[in-house]
């Protein structure tokens, strides 16, 4: 089944880890659980999916990442990615997201 998520999302910086900046996205709960469903059974670590994303003119393939506190997937956005795209923590941007199976 290919699933294709388009949203906008705001980026996030996570802030467990003071010595370093990781900055998400959280994808949408309904998709989320279209996600879940989707990729039932064993998966990779910390209960990672294969995706390839696109933000912008940007295209990579990455992992999302079940969040409890949240409900949802989260996206990581590296820096190279927020740089070549002019965005930052705080913005909102464009993100298409499809499955990788």
């Amino acid at each position: 089944m290919e699933v294709i998520v388009d949203f906008e999302a705001e980026l996030w910086l996570w802030d467990a880890r003071s010595d370093q900046s990781w900055t998400f996205v959280s994808l949408p709960e309904d998709a989320s659980e279209v996600i879940r469903e989707v990729t039932a059974g064993p998966r990779r670590g910390f209960g990672a999916v294969r995706v390839q994303v696109t933000v912008g003119g940007s295209t990579w393939r990455t992992s999302i990442f079940p969040d409890g506190a949240r409900g949802c997937y989260v996206l990581p956005v590296k820096r190279a990615i927020r740089k070549a795209e002019g965005i930052d923590t705080g913005d909102v941007t464009p993100v298409r997201v499809e499955l990788i199976q």
